[in-house]
């Protein structure tokens, strides 16, 4: 029984008590903006989270994936390693829209977030206004997610003025203008700029030990190739064609003897294309960190993507697909080019998805509850031998196909495919002596400044409506 002194003490630590419970039991759901990746595009999710009374247990619904599934044990040691713990209660999350499948682990961060929030670790007000994406580890670190630059671009459509996200994802949203990025390296750095550090940590990196100021992005610039035209020697014929085809987009087959340089020349294309402007190294960043193929490091995409796909390419490989569709390589080749290599080998089924990507320049995947828009305007550059066993019309050595066999093999390819194939061009084999006596050729640089002239004197003709 207490006693004077030790009475107000016992009394203090009952009413401590009580209020800790009451605020258990009166705590309202905690909602928190979060986002999904469906195709490119970012969707906003509001992570609902309520710690209610009953048996302690821990359920996520609003058809999660096996990934967010599996984020309860991530949440519990992630907060267990930050200095936090899990209320011992029952604690739902729900993922609204409730009709929208979601996947990955960006989900992590926002959960765990809530859950302290319903208990009254942090303030839940701060969380206003602002989009939170992260996994984490049971350690408590923040990983990297897919997918971030079209959260980023989610986060400002949606009026969010701040973004949690990963520390090592900063720099792919930090294209995206008029957004605060506050990124994190653990689970403990969030809480304490949620709680009482905010003037501390309050600049665009929440890591323990950088302190205060501002990161800074800007588009790098044109890069250094390390393949150059001037390393073709002949095939002047080719090249010409090749700058034809750079300057109006036009699609090109190759056709010659195995050892011409076909996918020499096909390879340095891209090193003659104008450089990306910011609008085009967003639009195709977009699709690579939808797809998760953002390299360490280079979080931007600088330069025209060159994608050679082998012959033995499934149909949802090259135009994409999924039961979350991801882009195919088509999409990965946007805004550059897309190699095609012997180009008769491919099934022709896989051929003839091609014919509306090259005529409307985007890939439309059809699935019974939605349709999904992937942007696919591609340079198609294809090549082939002329017959079966390559040297049909070779100066130097003969061909022993019958015409039976070059036209079975040339039928491969349907005639709607090659109306849609702008340029053919012969890229015969020369000789060893006339490639000795050949001199140096033209470098990339001076091909590439005037495909850069040519567009734009075309693109002042289309503004002046001459057409």
């Amino acid at each position: 029984m207490c006693q004077g002194r030790n009475y107000h003490i016992c009394n203090e630590i009952y009413i401590a008590h009580f209020v800790e419970l009451f605020v258990e039991l009166v705590a309202l759901p905690v909602k928190i903006l979060s986002c999904t990746i469906v195709g490119i595009d970012g969707i906003p999710v509001e992570v609902e989270v309520d710690v209610g009374s009953g048996l302690p247990g821990f359920g996520i619904v609003g058809l999660p994936d096996t990934a967010i599934r599996e984020s309860k044990e991530r949440v519990r040691s992630a907060l267990r390693n930050s200095g936090a713990s899990m209320p011992n209660r029952r604690i739902t999350v729900n993922l609204a829209p409730a009709d929208l499948r979601k996947e990955g682990a960006s989900f992590d961060l926002p959960i765990a977030l809530g859950i302290m929030a319903c208990i009254g670790k942090i303030d839940y007000g701060s969380l206003n206004s602002c989009m939170i994406v992260g996994e984490l580890s049971l350690s408590g670190d923040i990983r990297p997610i897919r997918g971030v630059l079209p959260m980023a671009l989610a986060a400002q459509k949606s009026g969010c003025r701040e973004l949690i996200l990963p520390a090592d994802n900063w720099d792919e949203a930090a294209i995206v203008e008029g957004l605060d990025l506050l990124p994190a390296a653990h689970l403990r750095d969030v809480i304490t700029y949620l709680t009482a550090e905010k003037k501390l940590l309050k600049a665009t990196r929440i890591s323990a030990g950088t302190g205060t100021g501002e990161l800074q992005w800007s588009l790098p610039p044109q890069p250094v190739f390390e393949e150059d035209f001037s390393e073709v020697s002949g095939q002047e014929h080719a090249k010409r064609a090749f700058e034809i085809a750079a300057a109006g987009g036009h699609n090109v087959l190759l056709s010659g003897p195995p050892g011409s340089g076909k996918t020499m020349l096909a390879r340095r294309i891209p090193t003659i294309m104008p450089p990306l402007e910011k609008t085009e190294a967003i639009e195709l960043t977009r699709i690579y960190s939808a797809a998760g193929l953002l390299a360490t490091g280079k979080n931007v995409i600088t330069v025209r993507p060159f994608r050679a796909p082998h012959h033995t390419a499934s149909y949802a490989g090259l135009i994409g697909g999924g039961r979350n569709p991801r882009p195919g390589e088509v999409s990965l080749a946007h805004l550059g080019v897309l190699f095609l290599d012997e180009l008769p080998e491919y099934r022709r089924e896989v051929l003839e998805v091609l014919r509306q990507p090259l005529e409307d320049g985007v890939v439309t995947i059809a699935r019974a509850s939605s349709a999904i828009t992937f942007p696919a305007k591609v340079m198609l550059v294809s090549a082939m031998n002329p017959c079966p066993c390559g040297y049909l019309g070779d100066a130097l050595k003969p061909c022993v196909c019958t015409p039976f066999q070059i036209q079975k093999y040339r039928s491969r390819i349907s005639g709607p495919l090659l109306d849609r194939i702008d340029l053919q061009v012969n890229v015969p084999r020369l000789p060893e002596s006339e490639l000795a006596a050949l001199r140096s050729s033209e470098t990339s640089s001076c091909i590439r400044q005037r495909v850069t002239d040519a567009r734009v004197v075309q693109k002042n003709r289309y503004l002046e409506g001459v057409h």
